[in-house]
């Protein structure tokens, strides 16, 4: 008996010595891959060489910013798709343009995932670089998608494979209605709100979509498509009237010839066809590699020293859903649900830090989100306002989307710049809170019974419905939300309360509009709000760094930790399918505040 314990006993300490072993072995083997990594992209500068041409592969996702540290490790997991950013991307062009090692430009289309923004900042990048004579040309194999097509357009030569095509079709939106399914379970999502346009709560309280949201959708899809119709039109030298009936023509059955005959298309090749015509352009032989060079490469290899005066120009982006209080788990890996959101108590610690930074001469805030919380938007504004206040300029700069409570933390920016396909708007409040009474009475058979000392110490349990004092009660606290959100606007922009009420309800805007009504000031990127800011600052050109905020570092172990959320985050997408996006709505809203600023959950099909 005494041998078999020890038999057991040695057996543990043995497995936990292996067990000890493989996480170590696996640990160092990550260090060498994540370190390795690093020092080749600080130290390898790659060396250019005469008759490059930049290279960028329209593959994978488009994101505002360079990954966290860190990204190398994410690379190398199962299935991570592949991200570019979009700041290198631009940064990259802006090099290659003026480096005369540089010939050309080549856009592989492979099918890019990008909001209709983004696409159209780095559309307005290519257009800048067009500007030194350099070549642009684009290539597509099986087919070349409307976000690369509203690229590729610009190009000086579209080439497509002879039995590929091209997939122009206009913009739809989807909204998911679930009201019949939270029925069925027994759930009633009770809610309250300001707004009549303000439809974040629509899927939850009715089965099809209301006459004002319908109205607004189409307002904003049509003024976005009228920007990017026009603009393929133009590049590709097609009258407008006839652009618009190829697009109603379902382009994507159209044969090579009929691309060709209408001008989709300047020719047909093969992919080694297509790489000894860029030979040709660039002087090598049919036998040798393409000099091809990527914007991370050519960014790397810039020799860009800091100014030496110390003045910087701070780039803080807000990117994502708006929550209150810090991010406790410190996980900072893209797709980890709340955790990749801007969390106010965070967030305004660092514009604090920025505006005590004596060498912060200026802050351009970069804002891509939907909103959220409603004191977390306010916490956020009132942190800008003390920026503001303590004499720095402040410019926002706004991406996708900068719609609700990203809109109010925009509202305070002395100078809003938007591109024309960007979303704004959305002013508006609403509360939010289930009641699965009926799901646990009747479907589940379970009995909840309560003891309380006053008449509301349970209000908000999803076991109780809102009596009419409640819900009453709750409309008074997001009325008064809203009489906030709509006179920190209306502080923002310099006009009257009531005229921000008259454009406000909720109402999603394009920046078109946005800017007829007096909510953008200009059209406008990145680059152009950072000149803004430092002009307003006093500081010329060679004078100043830009600097991007905040620096999200991961430890070694989060990284490592975050592998496995990120793998069952993808099996379930997988297994879920259509299904996912609503369990992510559903787990979304018992994670949120019951007070919310926050755009409705459309997805723009581009």
């Amino acid at each position: 008996m005494l041998k078999k314990f020890f038999l057991v006993v040695c057996g543990s300490f043995v497995g936990v010595f292996f067990a000890l072993l493989f996480f170590t072995i696996t640990a160092v083997v990550m260090s060498f891959i994540i370190f390795g990594s690093l020092s080749s992209s600080m130290n390898g500068q790659p060396e250019i060489q005469k008759n490059s041409i930049m290279y960028i592969n329209l593959k994978g996702t488009l994101d505002e910013r360079d990954a966290a540290m860190g990204s190398s490790f994410m690379s190398f997991m199962p299935n991570k798709e592949v991200s570019q950013s979009l700041s290198t991307l631009i940064k990259g062009l802006k090099i290659a343009k003026n480096d005369t090692r540089i010939k050309g430009l080549y856009l592989d289309c492979r099918g890019m995932t990008s909001g209709m923004s983004s696409l159209y900042e780095l559309r307005e990048a290519i257009k800048d670089f067009k500007k030194s004579k350099k070549f642009v040309y684009a290539y597509g194999d099986e087919g070349i998608m409307q976000s690369d097509y509203y690229l590729a357009s610009l190009a000086d030569s579209i080439f497509i494979n002879p039995e590929g095509s091209v997939d122009v079709h206009g913009l739809g939106s989807l909204t998911p209605y679930m009201k019949r399914l939270l029925d069925k379970v027994g759930i009633e999502m009770q809610v309250v709100r300001v707004g009549t346009f303000k439809s974040a709560v629509e899927p939850y309280m009715l089965d099809q979509m209301s006459e004002a949201n319908r109205e607004q959708q189409n307002h904003y899809l049509g003024s976005l498509w009228s920007v990017i119709s026009s603009d393929m039109a133009k590049s590709r030298n097609i009258d407008s009237t006839k652009f618009a009936a190829l697009t109603d023509s379902l382009m994507i059955t159209m044969s090579s010839k009929e691309l060709l005959d209408n001008k989709l298309v300047d020719n047909t090749c093969y992919r080694t066809e297509m790489e000894d015509k860029l030979r040709k352009l660039t002087d090598v032989e049919k036998d040798e590699d393409l000099k091809l060079v990527t914007a991370e490469e050519l960014v790397a290899g810039n020799d860009n020293p800091f100014s030496s005066t110390g003045n910087t120009v701070a780039v803080l982006y807000a990117t994502g859903e708006i929550y209150s209080g810090t991010n406790e788990n410190g996980n900072k890996i893209p797709g980890m649900g709340n955790a990749s959101g801007i969390y106010s108590e965070t967030f305004a610690k660092q514009i604090r830090e920025l505006q005590l930074n004596d060498d912060v001469k200026a802050l351009v805030l970069r804002v891509n989100s939907p909103g959220g919380s409603a004191f977390g938007s306010e916490e956020i504004w009132k942190a800008l306002e003390d920026f503001k206040a303590s004499g720095k300029p402040l410019a926002v700069s706004m991406s996708d989307y900068a719609a609700s409570g990203g809109y109010y933390i925009s509202s305070g920016g002395q100078r809003i710049f938007a591109e024309p396909l960007t979303i704004t708007g959305s002013i508006g409040i609403f509360g939010m809170i289930p009641n699965a009474s009926n799901l646990v009475n009747n479907t589940l058979g379970v009995t909840i019974e309560e003891v309380h000392t006053n008449e509301n110490a349970i209000v908000g349990t999803p076991y109780k419905p809102l009596n009419d004092s409640q819900i009453a009660a709750l409309q008074r606290m997001v009325n008064r939300g809203y009489e906030t959100f709509t006179g920190r606007c209306a502080q923002g922009r310099g006009i009257s309360q009531d005229s921000i009420k008259v454009i406000g309800e909720g109402r999603v805007w394009d920046a078109v509009t946005a800017k007829k009504i007096g909510l953008v000031d200009e059209l406008g990127g990145l680059g152009d709000a950072i000149k803004w800011v430092a002009n307003k600052a006093k500081l010329k050109e060679g004078d100043y760094q830009v600097v991007d905020y905040p620096n999200e570092e991961l430890s070694f172990f989060e990284m490592f930790n975050s592998m496995q959320y990120a793998k069952i985050e993808n099996d379930m997408r997988k297994r879920m399918g259509m299904f996912y996006n609503y369990y992510e709505q559903l787990q979304e809203i018992l994670g949120r505040d019951k007070v919310l600023c926050l755009m409705e959950p459309i997805e723009i099909d581009f």
